[in-house]
């Protein structure tokens, strides 16, 4: 297993009403979420985003140190699972020139609303059964993304980034270290099926042979 490590430390973040969020949302609403359609990032709040649209500010100041941890360069090739609306490959080619980017989504409302430039490099598609060959990728990286799954699909989705890698790769998965954030994961929860303690997705992780970086999002 790779290590533990924080590469979104400097994604701005926004002050979190855990409990106000908990207190309004429904097992509808979840539902209405979890289909990763229109309603989910372009409709009301409570569904989704409340409309998801670009912004500099998220992922330019992210990407410097993707580059620099993975060492990215002209010519690297990188996935992202659950790449959306393509944002963050959009700031990574920034940052780096000459990279090859990839995305997928499950979400065929958000490839087809992609970023123009992007679109070309994007496709839909399952985390489970990734369309590329095996180590085709320098890098995959998959933001809060896996967790949306079932237990044993989120092991399959493991596989399958470790498959098209060629060593190296980075996930974000929901989680909690104490009863604390855990009462505040379950409330802030809108579209995640598997919500495990930290050390549980450890397991979970060598269950998969994942053996890429990972950290957690908490809020």
């Amino acid at each position: 297993m790779g290590q533990e490590i924080d590469l979104l430390a400097d994604y701005p973040r926004s002050p979190r009403n855990v409990e106000a969020r908990g207190a309004e949302k429904t097992e509808a609403d979840r539902a209405i979420a979890r289909r990763f359609d229109r309603e989910f990032f372009d409709g009301e709040r409570r569904t989704g985003y409340g409309g998801f649209s670009y912004n500099p500010r998220f992922w330019t100041p992210v990407a410097p140190t993707f580059r620099d941890h993975f060492g990215l360069h002209a010519g690297s090739a990188i996935l992202d699972v659950g790449c959306a609306k393509g944002f963050m490959l959009h700031d990574f080619q920034q940052c780096v020139p000459g990279l090859t980017v990839r995305g997928i989504d499950v979400s065929r409302y958000a490839i087809e609303n992609a970023l123009e430039g992007m679109k070309p490099h994007l496709s839909v598609a399952d985390a489970q059964d990734l369309p590329f060959a095996t180590d085709a990728f320098d890098v995959v990286i998959a933001i809060n993304t896996v967790h949306n799954l079932e237990r044993a699909a989120c092991i399959k989705a493991l596989g399958e980034i470790e498959r098209v890698s060629k060593g190296k790769s980075f996930v974000t998965v929901d989680a909690w270290r104490d009863e604390v954030e855990r009462e505040r994961m379950f409330a802030w929860n809108l579209t995640a099926r598997t919500i495990l303690h930290v050390d549980e997705w450890k397991d979970l992780f060598a269950e998969a042979g994942y053996t890429g970086d990972y950290y957690w999002f908490v809020p």
